[in-house]
C-alpha cells in the first residue's frame, strides 16, 4: 500500500523506516504541509498521514475526497486541526495516536515549571556571557506549595505523580476524577475550576483543545488567581488567551509562564526562522519577557515517543487495510484525551 506522509520531518524518518520493516508499505514523504492548496498531492493515495500542524479543514477534506483518500492517519494525539464532521460527511476515516508517551510530556511540563521557578533559562544566558551574579535569580521551594492540575488524563496523571514526589499539595480539576490519584497521592479534586485559580501557586494545563476549553485561561480567570502564580502549558496553545496572558504578565498578576505551545504556532513552530523578522507581535512580546520560557512544542520529543508514534500510525493503517476495527478512530463527536 502507498501512503503519502505530509509534513514529514527529518527526525521522524528513521523511526518510520524502522517501524515499517514490519509492514513494508511504500511511504512517500512530503515535507509540504497539508492545506486545501496542497491536498491535490494526495492524488493516487487511498491513505495519507498528517501532523499536528496540517490544516485538515472542510476545504482540504473536499479535495482529498475528490482524490480518493479514504483514511487520514494522524501522527498526533490531538485532532482539533481536523474538521471531523466534514470528514464524516465525505466518508473519510480519521485515526490518531492516543498514547505515544505520557511520560515525555509530563516530564517536560515538570521541567518547564522548575526552569521558570529557578530561572534556569536566564542563568544559562548570563553564564555564557561570563555573568555569574545571582541577582534576580531567586526562586522558591516548590515543596509545600500548592499546584493546580487541570486535566488528569494520561499525561496529567503522570505529571501529578511527579508533583507528589516533589512534596506539593495537589489540587485537580477534571470531569472524570481519578480515584487512584485521590487514594494514593492525596489529590484533592475541586468541584469548581475557580477553586484551582484561587488556591494554586502554580497551574499546569493537561487537557485537549475543544470549543469548551478554548481560551479557558483568559482575563477573567487570571484575575481570580493568586498574584504571582506560575502558568505551565504543554497542552494546546488555544487553551490560553494570549493577549490576556500578556496583560497579566505586564501587571505582575502572572509571575512566570512556561509555554511549550502557542495559539498561532503552526506559522512558526517546527521551522528555522532565525533569519526572518518576527511578524507576530504577540509572540514577539512574549519572547521579550524575562519571566517567560517558550519552547517549540517539544514536550513529546523523545525517542520512545517518536518510535511509538511511528508504530501506532502504521498499525492504524494496517487495521484499515485489513478491514479490521479502527481502535484509534476519532469520531466527529469525540471529546479527546487529556
Amino acid at each position: 500500500m502507498k501512503v503519502a506522509i505530509f509534513s514529514l520531518h527529518q527526525y521522524e524518518k528513521k523511526h518510520l523506516e524502522a517501524a515499517n520493516k514490519s509492514f513494508d508499505y511504500q511511504l512517500d514523504g512530503l515535507e509540504t504541509r497539508l492545506t486545501a492548496q496542497t491536498a491535490r498531492l494526495a492524488k493516487g493515495y487511498e491513505v495519507i498521514s498528517c501532523f499536528a500542524h496540517d490544516q485538515v479543514d472542510r476545504e482540504a477534506l473536499e479535495v482529498l475526497h475528490g482524490q480518493g483518500v479514504k483514511l487520514i492517519a494522524l501522527r498526533s494525539a490531538g485532532f482539533n486541526h481536523v474538521d471531523l464532521e466534514a470528514a464524516r460527511e465525505f466518508g473519510i476515516h480519521v485515526v490518531r495516536v492516543p498514547a505515544y508517551s505520557p511520560y515525555s510530556v509530563a516530564e517536560f511540563a515538570a521541567t518547564l515549571l522548575m526552569a521558570i521557578n529557578r530561572k534556569v533559562h536566564r542563568s544559562y544566558t548570563r553564564s555564557r556571557e561570563m555573568n555569574f551574579s545571582l541577582d534576580g535569580l531567586e526562586g522558591m521551594d516548590l515543596h509545600g506549595k500548592t499546584i493546580g492540575v487541570i486535566g488528569t488524563g494520561k499525561i496529567g496523571k503522570v505529571f501529578t505523580r511527579i508533583m507528589w514526589g516533589f512534596g506539593l499539595k495537589i489540587l485537580a480539576y477534571d470531569p472524570n476524577p481519578d480515584h487512584e490519584l485521590v487514594e494514593q497521592f492525596r489529590v484533592t479534586y475541586c468541584d469548581e475550576i475557580s477553586d484551582i485559580y484561587q488556591q494554586s501557586d502554580a497551574i499546569s494545563l493537561h487537557l485537549p483543545l475543544t470549543p469548551k476549553t478554548h481560551h479557558l485561561l483568559n482575563a477573567k480567570s487570571f484575575a481570580q488567581m493568586k498574584r504571582g502564580v506560575f502558568i505551565v502549558n504543554t497542552g494546546r496553545g488555544g487553551l490560553i488567551e494570549t493577549k490576556a496572558l500578556i496583560d497579566s504578565l505586564k501587571s505582575g498578576q502572572i509571575g512566570a509562564a512556561g509555554l511549550d505551545v502557542y495559539e498561532e504556532e503552526e506559522k512558526y513552530f517546527f521551522k528555522n526562522l532565525s533569519d526572518e523578522v518576527m511578524q507576530d507581535d504577540q509572540l514577539a512580546r512574549l519572547l521579550s519577557f524575562p519571566n517567560v520560557l517558550i519552547t517549540s512544542h517539544q514536550g513529546f520529543f523523545t525517542k520512545e515517543a517518536l518510535a511509538n508514534i511511528a508504530r501506532t500510525t502504521l498499525e492504524n493503517i494496517q487495521n484499515f487495510e485489513r478491514g479490521e476495527a479502527l481502535a484509534n478512530e476519532v469520531s466527529w463527536s469525540k471529546k479527546g484525551d487529556n
